[in-house]
């Protein structure tokens, strides 16, 4: 990325990259002639394969693999030191005591569990939060991260935003999903691949050409892929030029307590920027600090000048939820819900969520170490410098190529390895590996 924020293309997988692949009307016009000259054709006879996700086939290409010391170091999901999923003691206690309540399974509302989004937004905003005391911040149950991100881009191009600008890079899905949602996707510059660090000046410089009132989506800590966040002081920059643009802060928060092991650390930058007076909009996943992957729990909310305009935003929000999934699951809302009601709980999950953060911080320092006594000529301080779940490698397309092909290692393409996937009894085979695809040796 050069002097200035630039616009992203669409991806492959995209509603438009689909159309041009000729996919399109014309093609059940055709299987419909068919059918009534005596042909029996198929209306899905002209269908392309898509091209594969490229997280959910590398899995699947990781699964196909026999090789007895496969590695899959590419998908985001926490593993224990033996490599297996890891459930929260306390998510299973709180568990435990939903089944004894025997609850009925009715549908929530449109805007999901009243008593779950009040909790979910306590626990980002803080107890403190003047928005929130004053009952100024709308709020509604999303279908985990991507859910909140679709149905906020959504909201985003009917009330009048073209695009949206995102960091360069960002989560691989962020594109397609604000593509779909109607918003054009521009970038700014976030990450230096030459020094494998944050490229603030280019940050700033790019977020002080952005138009007037554009949203500029932030990663609230734990950036994935890069796993570099800005510093307070750098945060406060931000947080001063977007005020100074006029800019629509729109955070991804998907792994507060996870990063840094500390939740309210890692919500420093949203309550920065609320403090500081930015009618902010935030999405919120639980999937990987709570471990609740698959029960796709999240919310979404906006800071509102007034109650009234509050539950003026929420009523939209709702507009785009009811076609769209009518209304969010219930048990994994109550998980969340029970155990941030308790203080004991809620205690636990911090000191159990601080131990997942350190076996990562212990994998980083281990992967690192290794491969600096194997003598490589790069630096790999990155590693220890980055946090969260992801280490930005800083390897190339072609050495990731050869680190599966050659050693059944499986990150992306771009180098982003998953730590979580990173185990006392795998690490001296990854840095070996990476050292052979990097050193030629």
């Amino acid at each position: 990325m050069a002097g200035s924020a630039a616009t992203s293309p669409s991806p492959a997988a995209s509603p438009a990259a689909f159309r041009s692949s000729g996919m399109t009307c014309r093609g059940f016009a055709d299987a419909a002639a068919a059918t009534e000259q005596g042909e029996h054709s198929s209306p899905w006879k002209n269908f392309p394969m898509a091209p594969p996700d490229p997280i959910i086939g590398l899995t699947e290409a990781y699964l196909n693999d026999d090789f007895p010391q496969k590695v899959n170091v590419g998908v985001g999901a926490y593993r224990c030191d033996q490599g297996n999923p890891f459930v929260l003691p306390v998510v299973r206690e709180a568990e435990q005591e939903l089944i004894k309540e025997e609850l009925d399974h009715e549908y929530s509302g449109i805007a999901g569990c009243p008593n779950f989004v009040n909790l979910a937004l306590r626990f980002v905003y803080g107890e403190d939060c003047t928005p929130l005391k004053e009952k100024r911040i709308a709020g509604v149950q999303t279908l985990s991260g991507t859910g909140g991100l679709r149905v906020f881009g959504e909201v985003l191009a009917q009330f009048g935003h073209k695009h949206i600008y995102v960091p360069n890079p960002t989560w691989g899905n962020h594109i397609p999903i604000f593509t779909n949602a109607g918003l054009e996707v521009k970038k700014y510059r976030y990450y230096d691949n030459a020094t494998c660090s944050l490229d603030f000046d280019g940050l700033i410089e790019d977020m002080k050409g952005m138009p007037e009132g554009t949203c500029v989506l932030l990663h609230a800590c734990a950036h994935n892929p890069t796993g570099m966040d800005p510093t307070p002081e750098q945060w406060k920059e931000i947080s001063k030029v977007a005020m100074e643009q006029n800019l629509l802060p729109f955070f991804d928060c998907a792994y507060q307590g996870f990063a840094s092991g500390d939740a309210r650390k890692d919500a420093a930058a949203v309550r920065m920027f609320v403090e500081d007076g930015h009618k902010i909009a935030l999405v919120q996943s639980f999937s990987k600090n709570f471990g609740l992957y698959g029960q796709r729990i999240g919310a979404l909310s906006v800071v509102a000048d007034s109650p009234e305009e509050a539950l003026r935003v929420q009523s939209q929000l709702k507009v785009h939820i009811r076609p769209s999934y009518s209304n969010p699951p219930r048990h994994g809302a109550r998980i969340v819900g029970k155990i941030l009601a308790s203080e004991e709980k809620t205690n636990d999950f911090v000191e159990q969520c601080m131990g997942m953060a350190q076996r990562i911080n212990s994998m980083r320092s281990k992967l690192r170490e290794a491969l600096e006594s194997l003598g490589s000529t790069r630096s790999w301080d990155h590693i220890t410098k980055q946090i969260g779940m992801f280490a930005y490698s800083g390897m190339s397309k072609e050495e990731v190529t050869a680190l599966r092909e050659k050693h059944h290692i499986y990150c992306t393409l771009d180098g982003r390895i998953s730590m979580a996937g990173v185990t006392s009894n795998n690490v001296e085979y990854i840095a070996r590996a990476i050292y052979d695809v990097t050193e030629g040796k």
